[in-house]
């Protein structure tokens, strides 16, 4: 069987697959509250678990010692990680090596947020079963086919050399979404944006199946308004607040904790909570998030030069009709033309049969891109 793995800071999701691959995941779940009190669940069943999980390896001794009983029989022939941040140099899934290790580690400080997490699952996982294959596989890797323009800041070359450049993330999802589009609407559009809307959000624009602009950039923090980042911000802002004494942590706390739908209403940042709530903050908060979808929709449709079908995906993406609704409205100009009844029901297609450009919600399948890459390159 094959492991795919996808580590957070205080989680590991997880996904179980028969090999050779067929369908979908065998088994799916979490355990979420490392460090805290910890919750282990199955197929959305909760498991047993210690009365603390102190670290990732902890997390990943009591995730094997379950697989023991649920293999049936069988054994793990390989390992695939989600790993948010390949750099430069990582644009394919690559087995796991020392020296692939350390480089990856060097890239930390590109998305520290992230990255320790995603390679102390990796730790986890040789410390136990030193001779159990690993992939990884990286949400940077499916941009690096943006263009050059696509591609730079508008600073100094020499910081260019050092790294500084915009990357895109959640790229996994949308080559999911590429992967499984044609299914539903019997080719692949040629020109395509997708919407990956969850707790982290962004936007790409995609040209016959490959990335030409994405609304993230060198970090997490660009773009969209998110459940508590920031999303995109004038730097003067965060000149003016240190001017004004903040410091560094206080400003990253800021941007990534406590800003986004948090910040702007006050109470929450949780969609489904805000949608429900009869506070004006909520309702401002649901309006500006929709709104900045919108902006950043005409942007990419403008990369593009024009726009074919456009796709909702993520939790939010996949499960708030009403932010559907908001956005395709205010993109009438574009040629969408809502279908209130079929976004009501989730769709796939939310757009009339005249609609000039399609709109759809398709599920995101992360992991299973992780585990046909991590198949194919260990030859499973």
């Amino acid at each position: 069987m094959l492991l795919v793995l996808n580590a957070g800071s205080s989680s590991i999701k997880f996904a179980l697959y028969d090999l050779p691959l067929s369908g979908r995941a065998r088994h799916g779940g979490q355990i979420a509250g490392i460090g805290r009190e910890p919750h282990f669940t199955v197929d959305g069943r909760e498991q047993a678990a210690p009365a603390r999980l102190a670290d990732h390896a902890a997390a990943i001794g009591c995730l094997l010692d379950w697989l023991d009983a649920a293999l049936h029989g069988k054994h793990l022939a390989g390992v695939g990680h989600r790993v948010v941040h390949g750099g430069v140099g990582f644009v394919q899934p690559v087995r796991l090596e020392s020296s692939i290790l350390e480089a990856l580690a060097h890239l930390t400080p590109l998305a520290p947020h992230h990255q320790p997490h995603n390679l102390a699952a990796i730790g986890a996982v040789a410390a136990r079963m030193p001779e159990l294959p690993q992939v990884a596989c990286f949400d940077t890797a499916f941009h690096a086919t943006m263009p050059e323009e696509g591609r730079r800041l508008p600073l100094p070359a020499e910081f260019a050399s050092r790294g500084l450049r915009r990357y895109g993330f959640h790229g996994l999802s949308y080559e999911s979404i590429v992967a499984r589009l044609p299914a539903l609407v019997g080719e692949l559009p040629s020109r395509l944006v997708i919407a990956h809307l969850g707790n982290g959000a962004s936007m790409c624009a995609v040209k016959d199946g490959r990335s030409v602009a994405t609304t993230m950039g060198f970090s997490t923090l660009d773009g969209l308004v998110m459940a508590t980042r920031s999303g995109s911000i004038d730097p003067g802002v965060l000149l003016h607040l240190m001017r004004e004494g903040y410091g560094l942590a206080e400003l990253e706390d800021l941007l990534y904790n406590r800003a986004g739908l948090l910040g702007l209403s006050g109470s929450s940042a949780d969609m489904k909570f805000l949608l429900e709530s009869k506070a004006p903050a909520a309702s401002a908060a649901v309006a500006f998030y929709c709104y900045r979808i919108s902006r950043e929709l005409g942007s990419l449709a403008a990369a593009l030069g024009g726009l074919d079908a456009f796709v909702f995906t993520g939790g939010v993406g996949e499960n708030a009709s009403e932010v559907r609704a908001q956005v395709c409205r205010s993109a009438d100009w574009l040629g969408i033309a809502l279908d209130g009844a079929a976004n009501l029901a989730d769709g796939p297609r939310i757009t009339t049969r005249d609609s000039a450009v399609g709109a759809w919600v398709v599920a995101t399948d992360e992991q299973g891109v992780i585990a046909a890459h991590t198949a194919k390159l260990l030859g499973l």
